[in-house]
């Protein structure tokens, strides 16, 4: 079937200006059907970033991706304006190692991890996988590229790797991981908590990152060296009129967009005016995937105090 220009158009140019994207029923938070929801799985698992296109709100995408990419099935997948391929052959690559490569990423040693349920957890997990497992299906832990855990059920693939489970008797489940995942969930405990809408899982991950104390010493060290790092002030600009630290970039809804689109091992600082504020602003960026996350302890007051006595008191 000829393709139409302006659809060849449409999704050429969709391809070249997204490093990573795939065409997908539904969305990345809503996928619309089993392959796709595989496919997103794994790349959730390897990227933090990455663009999608719905083809069932875009019929002419839908019919014209197959005859643009000769593959007749959804998902399709596209790396670097190259086309990999659709949900067997990306778990594939997944399992030999082969999609690290493509996606341009060091490839992970694969670990089996060590998982510490609590009996409660057990008891949860296990009436899931009774209730929704079936032929074929097994117990899933994922942890993305922020280290979001989310617990499914799904098919066993070539690539899984099997946890060590530590638990109190026998758990009458496997609990599988993607290669990615296994190489950040050793050591997590998983139990049960209760919120306000009921019971839910709680994973404790002592592998995610945290953000880490900065002391105005460090700072002024950093600064000194011209290390590359953003440094960003998330007081009010009526405070910043009074006193700034040189080089701080006050933290508002532009700069926050323009951080938030930086790789995610950019080293960011934040300072207020004693560490409180900007100790919730780090913790929202260590959220967003972000590695290098610093609080300056003490703020701009530690700041004036040992470093610049010139810079207002307040």
């Amino acid at each position: 079937m000829a393709l139409d220009d302006a659809v060849r158009q449409e999704i050429s140019e969709t391809i070249q200006s997204n490093d990573v994207v795939l065409f997908m029923k539904g969305n990345r938070g809503s996928p619309q059907c089993g392959f796709s929801a595989t496919v997103v799985g794994i790349l959730d698992s390897m990227v933090q970033d990455y663009h999608t296109v719905d083809v069932l709100s875009a019929p002419h995408i839908r019919e014209g991706i197959k005859t643009f990419s000769s593959w007749p099935t959804i998902p399709q997948l596209y790396v670097k304006g190259e086309f990999v391929g659709g949900c067997d052959i990306i778990q594939e690559m997944m399992g030999t190692g082969e999609l690290y490569e493509a996606m341009g990423l060091e490839p992970v040693e694969v670990i089996q991890p060590t998982i510490t349920l609590s009996e409660a957890a057990v008891g949860a997990l296990a009436q899931a996988s009774a209730e929704h497992g079936g032929a074929g299906r097994e117990l899933h832990l994922s942890v993305d590229a922020s280290f979001q855990a989310n617990l499914s059920i799904a098919p066993r693939t070539p690539a899984d790797v099997e946890a060590i489970l530590s638990v109190s008797g026998e758990a009458p489940f496997q609990m599988l991981l993607d290669p990615m995942s296994a190489s950040r969930a050793d050591g997590i405990t998983i139990d049960i908590a209760d919120t306000p809408n009921g019971q839910a899982f709680k994973v404790d991950n002592p592998n995610a990152p945290s953000v880490q104390p900065m002391s105005v010493g460090q700072l002024k060290a950093a600064i000194d060296a011209a290390e590359p790092i953003e440094l960003l002030d998330v007081r009010t600009p009526e405070e910043r009129a009074v006193a700034a630290i040189p080089g701080a970039a006050l933290l508002n809804e532009t700069e926050a967009a323009r951080i938030e689109s930086l790789p995610r091992d950019t080293k960011l600082v934040l300072h207020c005016h004693h560490g409180g504020r900007s100790q919730q602003a780090a913790e929202q960026f260590v959220s967003l995937g972000f590695s290098q996350v610093f609080n300056v302890v003490g703020g701009i007051d530690a700041w004036s105090q040992e470093i610049d006595p010139d810079v207002p008191r307040y």
